[in-house]
């Protein structure tokens, strides 16, 4: 190929493209540990992550290593209204392959690999998979158009929809294998997708890396500086607040708990529903909750170690499997899980075969409230519950297994 500069011994290139912010690349997560974990086995690691307007940053290259990341100056994607998102999101394919045809001139992509969302990034997979022969490996951690229509934001057979509908078919025809994060995605990406080849639909779960388990006697240091009670059972949800995470399910059952006194719920992050979820809180004079806006790593992870029970919520509506990538953090940190999903979830299941946590319809408020009191009464079973999950993170969502996987589509194993 004319004016393709292959790296000296014929070290593979993989072009790694996001909507996750990379500006840190040595800090956790589900991508920067992979990213992290596959430059270790000495691959160049080229990744394309977005600026997003309202930082007023301009496009910029950061090289580590060999992990060379560009971040690219897009419109607002996160944080902001339905219509500026879409607008954005059609935007980022022009905008990521102008930049990568800059700023990787000359460079081979062995692997193309990017996530859902956006489902957008079609013309970018196909420049490179025509122009160098790439493989393409899909990572499917959002189900869209579908998932939008399930909220309600976008009506089944609209124009709208039949736009992202065909881009998402063809996001699937020109990826060489699509990983889907559980058992139950994949059945709904072939149950809905017949035309797909089943061969290169795979589990490709959501891992991270397992450091060693700090076991620290917990102080309630950070507890007390946020005044946090010391002496109850707490409940964390840490992550977006969204649409989708369907937070009033959790403020209304926080509320109807306001007089059972074992339990303190905490809430920490962003989003969409953020100020509305506020105004709600404080209409609601609730004394068992602590809504938190944003906190230093440092004190984040702090708190998550200090608390009793991670919360993970998803609204009733979804048709789609979601699997919140947050229950790998909790995880982490040995903490039993109180999931309130939908039905199609397969969270459910996870919990129920691996006995780390609990779980309820998250439209049932009753059946939601009785599984506070049992988590609240047993500590001998939340501590029991957090052990078994840890145990299992380590064993089945190490990052050692989504490396495992590529390197078996690169043929290095």
């Amino acid at each position: 190929m004319n004016g393709i500069v292959r790296h000296k011994g014929d070290i593979l290139n993989i072009l790694f493209l996001t909507l996750s912010s990379m500006e840190d690349i040595e800090q956790g997560g589900i991508y920067t540990d992979l990213v992290r974990e596959l430059a270790s086995t000495g691959i160049n690691m080229y990744v394309v992550s977005p600026r997003e307007k309202r930082a007023n940053l301009p496009t910029k290259l950061i090289r580590k290593d060999n992990i060379h990341i560009l971040l690219v100056r897009t419109g607002n994607i996160t944080k902001t209204n339905f219509i500026e998102k879409g607008i954005s999101t059609i935007s980022i394919e022009r905008q990521y392959l102008a930049a990568i045809n800059r700023y990787f001139k000359g460079v081979h992509f062995d692997m193309l690999m990017y996530a859902t969302p956006p489902i957008t990034f079609e013309k970018v997979v196909r420049h490179f998979k025509d122009k160098h022969d790439s493989r393409t490996y899909l990572m499917l951690k959002d189900i869209f158009p579908q998932n939008a229509v399930d909220m309600g934001l976008m009506k089944p057979g609209s124009l709208i929809y039949r736009y992202f509908r065909k881009k998402e078919q063809k996001i699937y025809t020109i990826s060489d294998y699509i990983g889907c994060m559980s058992p139950a995605n994949v059945a709904y990406v072939l149950k809905n997708n017949p035309e797909i080849d089943e061969g290169k639909v795979e589990l490709f779960p959501n891992t991270i890396k397992v450091m060693p388990h700090n076991s620290t006697q917990c102080s309630y240091e950070i507890r007390e500086k946020l005044g946090i009670p010391t002496d109850k059972i707490v409940f964390v949800f840490g992550g977006n607040l969204g649409i989708p995470q369907g937070i009033d399910f959790l403020v209304d059952c926080i509320y109807e708990l306001r007089d059972y006194k074992q339990a303190y719920f905490v809430i920490v992050g962003d989003g969409t529903e953020r100020d509305r979820i506020e105004a709600k809180v404080k209409q609601l004079q609730l004394n068992n909750l602590s809504l938190l806006r944003h906190l230093p790593k440092a004190d984040y992870d702090r708190l998550m170690f200090e608390c009793d029970v991670g919360l993970v919520c998803l609204d009733k509506r979804f048709t789609i499997p979601n699997y919140p990538s947050r229950t790998l953090a909790y995880m982490d940190m040995a903490l039993p899980i109180l999931a309130a999903t939908d039905n199609a979830s397969d969270i459910r299941v996870l919990l129920n075969e691996t006995q780390c946590g609990l779980w309820a319809y998250s439209g049932d408020r009753e059946g939601f409230k009785e599984q506070v009191r049992v988590l609240c009464e047993d500590r001998v079973m939340r501590t029991k519950m957090g052990q078994k999950g840890r145990r299992y993170l380590e064993e089945h969502f190490d990052v050692s297994r989504s490396v495992g996987i590529i390197a078996g589509h690169l043929d290095l194993v």
